[in-house]
């Protein structure tokens, strides 16, 4: 917990406003007064930033192509212990901390539960001092800022990197890596120890951005690292851009310019093409590359024994994008640190693990042979061998042909990452029970069969300081009144709750809380939508990606189905309910595009039909991210997991 005097704090806020801006804070916009006040919050963390940098212990690298963040300002000044402080002094200033904290911009990062997992995630390593850091993508324009016209989804780029950067980021141009692309890749025995070259390149940098994580009251501040793709601006060997391009024009300079940069420009980019599939391939590779050579660089900094990189490190893959984190690592202990293949790969499957978030066959990765080949040769390389090594120790097992097709990382035409994530890992796991027993009674049986100790669950949780302490700040004080503050750093003391479940005046209590928070959110909805929501229904709520799987139509033909009742039978009777969606369907995903029309339609059909006497309504929040999902969770009262 920070110390932080009222006063050095007002005389440091209006000092870095002159600095920054050479204006009084009279002049100042809410968007201004936001970058000087996160500026000093850096101020008073980095040197316990630093500090943290230089810890001894194991540290995780947390690998994930989404971290769904959300505003950081509340969040840390909650952290730090310093919001009352800062509040004050604020108000002494004339300066209003809401309307800052209002300010800030969402980072497009991430787009659904993968992502908002992450970033629970380093907020938990951080709170719990473990030493645990993020690795990603600073997308310039994220997934996209979604637009409602005339019912339908339209979308238009998030620009959510305002006046030059995102407030809370520090780049690190001492620090960049370069990613190499397709070339030619040549095999050299050289006494015995085989010699790499990758020739004819495309080299791009990867330019370290990155963001302070910072744990609850206890000093610890961790790093989310997130990569920008751009074309080399320093030598960092014979192949700079003014080296790639001697020889060509300045249209292929531009050519070059674009291949680097457009790497970090878009989450999922449509991939309904080969263009968008192959750029998707490039990110998968660019992140984890420059991750894992960075990992290794500090590793070997400190002056450690690499051939024990597995008791200083560890490295979790969120899902199958993070996959070639295992086929890198392998190419660097091979290439470039010397190591003969039985040495990296015992260090490496000890060293990765790896969470799978889906039971849908269709929804693991697969990459086309000759895509990743032309792309990745290097890669390419490695994959191969070691599926070959693996089709070897299955065949020695005895399996059936049919079952060590369906085990291998190598088809006929693509490579399946799953499996390359499970053979490449020495832990795997699900993320709920059921999904996890399905796991391996089902969908990859036939690895639980072969090596059931590398099984487990982890049932996805969330951080409790946002989605309570935070977002629910009534609720939150509510609990500490009744069974201290212990709870806040210890959840399990929550349990102390249920002496209170017969409480008449304690229910009394939590029902008001949770009807001031639907009032807050239904006064959003009028302003937004110019809907009138009544704070008495029952408010139903569904917030999460647009797909078929997650069943949105489901939910709104229930809805079409009340309806009707309502019309056609005049002995039907409900509580008025309130439906409240919010998501994102992929721009290329026609049928979830027509999903939100289809809501939309009936929002409009319903909410103007006084028949049914304001016992439906309907609401899309347009453009659901992590701020707008604080405001709506408070007030939920269903949540649709359907």
């Amino acid at each position: 917990m920070v110390k932080l005097n009222k006063n050095k704090f007002k005389q440091s806020f209006e000092t870095k406003m002159y600095s920054l801006y050479a204006q009084s804070i009279k002049d100042a916009t809410d968007e201004q007064l936001l970058n000087v006040l996160c500026s000093v919050i850096k101020d008073i963390i980095s040197k316990k930033w630093v500090d943290n940098k230089l810890d001894s212990q194991k540290e995780v690298y947390y690998f994930s192509i989404e971290f769904l963040l959300g505003r950081q300002l509340k969040s840390n000044l909650l952290n730090l212990g310093i919001e009352d402080v800062v509040r004050t002094g604020l108000k002494e200033l004339n300066i209003d901390l809401d309307n800052l904290i209002n300010a800030e911009s969402d980072p497009a990062l991430g787009n659904g539960g993968l992502g908002r997992l992450a970033a629970c995630f380093l907020d938990s390593m951080a709170s719990l001092d473990i030493s645990g850091h993020g690795y990603g993508i600073r997308y310039k324009y994220g997934l996209f800022e979604q637009k409602f016209i005339n019912g339908y989804q339209v979308e238009v780029p998030d620009n959510w990197l305002t006046q030059g950067g995102y407030v809370w980021e520090t780049v690190r141009p001492n620090k960049a890596i370069v990613v190499k692309f397709e070339g030619n890749v040549n095999l050299v025995d050289k006494n015995g120890r085989l010699e790499v070259n990758h020739t004819d390149y495309i080299p791009v940098m990867a330019m370290p951005y990155d963001i302070p994580i910072i744990g609850y009251r206890n000093n610890s501040i961790n790093t989310l690292r997130l990569f920008k793709s751009e074309v080399l601006s320093r030598d960092f060997g014979p192949l700079t851009i003014h080296a790639k391009n001697s020889y060509g024009s300045y249209e292929d300079a531009l050519k070059y310019k674009y291949y680097a940069e457009e790497i970090s420009q878009v989450l999922y980019p449509n991939d309904s093409n080969y263009a968008g599939r192959l750029l998707r391939l490039k990110q998968e590779y660019f992140f984890v590359s420059a991750g894992i050579q960075d990992i290794i660089r500090k590793y070997k900094k400190n002056k450690l024994d690499i051939k024990k990189l597995n008791e200083k490190v560890a490295i979790h893959i969120n899902d199958t994008h993070p996959t070639l984190c295992i086929p890198e690592l392998m190419r660097i202990l091979l290439d470039e640190e010397g190591l003969s293949w039985d040495e990296a790969w015992n260090i490496t499957i000890n060293t990765v693990s790896y969470t799978n978030h889906t039971i849908m066959t269709e929804a693991m990765e697969r990459w086309p042979k000759e895509m990743l080949k032309t792309l990745l040769p290097r890669i390419y390389m490695i994959i191969e061998e070691i599926d070959r090594r693996y089709m070897n120790e299955l065949e020695e097992s005895k399996y059936d042909h049919d079952k060590i097709y369906r085990m291998s990382i190598i088809d006929n035409n693509d490579i399946k990452m799953a499996n390359l994530s499970i053979v490449g890992s020495h832990s795997v796991n699900g993320v709920a029970k059921l999904h996890t027993e399905l796991l391996k009674k089902e969908v990859l049986k036939d690895f639980y069969d072969h090596e059931p100790e590398k099984f487990n669950n982890k049932t996805n949780g969330i951080a409790h300081r946002r989605w309570l302490i935070s977002s629910n700040t009534e609720l939150s004080d509510l609990i500490t009144g009744l069974i201290s503050e212990d709870w806040k750093t210890d959840t399990r003391k929550l349990k102390e709750l249920e002496a209170h479940r017969h409480d008449k005046a304690v229910l009394e209590k939590i029902g008001q809380i949770k009807y001031n928070n639907k009032e807050r959110l239904a006064k959003f909805i009028k302003e937004k939508y110019d809907i009138d929501v009544n704070p008495n229904s029952i408010f139903d709520v569904q917030i999460k990606r647009l797909h078929a799987y997650k069943r949105q139509l489901l939910n709104a033909l229930h809805i079409l189905h009340l309806y009707h009742e309502l019309l056609e039978n005049p002995n039907f009777d409900m509580e008025a309910r309130t439906f409240i969606f919010g998501a994102k369907a992929a721009p290329g995903y026609y049928l979830a595009k027509c999903i939100i029309k289809f809501i939309n339609s009936l929002a409009e059909k319903i909410n103007n039909d006084p028949r049914i006497d304001n016992k439906i309504k309907v609401v899309f929040i347009e453009n659901y991210d992590v701020s707008k999902a604080e405001l709506i969770i408070p007030a939920a009262d269903v949540s649709e997991q359907i």
